[in-house]
């Protein structure tokens, strides 16, 4: 199988049930997106800018890989159905989806083992104008849901 994530990454979240406490995870590189950063120059789409593409990968593929990638448990990680964002790239466009760890408190602990950190928005306000609109619009679809 190819690359699943030539055309996809993700966003991986720790949202608090009880205190609505949002947490994104981020690379030691500083990007958000996983497993790769965006390439540069990356801009996101607004809906009616963005390609549709009649195949597509399913986000339970990309959820698979991504657990292989990081040696996370099958069960940590859901997709969140109702995020799905187009970047519009020099290669082409790339379909973000939101994963979400299905854990009550944050994993601080399990992230630093893979040297990853989880942070909030105001912690993360210096990433790409791309990372920050997507970041933007995760925050809003989670506190919505």
């Amino acid at each position: 199988m190819a690359n699943p994530f030539e055309n996809h990454r993700l966003l991986l979240l720790y949202k608090g049930d009880i205190s609505a406490l949002i947490l994104f995870a981020q690379q030691e590189n500083g990007s958000i997106c996983f497993p790769e950063s965006l390439p540069l120059l990356s801009e996101i789409l607004e809906s009616d800018e963005a390609e549709i593409s009649e195949i597509n990968l399913h986000p339970a593929l990309l959820l698979k890989a991504i657990n292989q990638i990081l040696d996370f448990d099958d069960d940590l990680l859901k997709i969140e159905p109702t995020f799905c964002e187009q970047i519009d790239t020099p290669k082409g466009a790339i379909t973000v989806y939101l994963a979400r760890f299905t854990l009550l408190d944050p994993p601080y602990k399990l992230l630093e083992s893979r040297n990853l950190k989880l942070k909030t928005l105001t912690e993360l306000r210096r990433q790409s104008p791309a990372e920050m609109e997507l970041l933007r619009r995760a925050y809003v679809k989670m506190m919505e849901g």
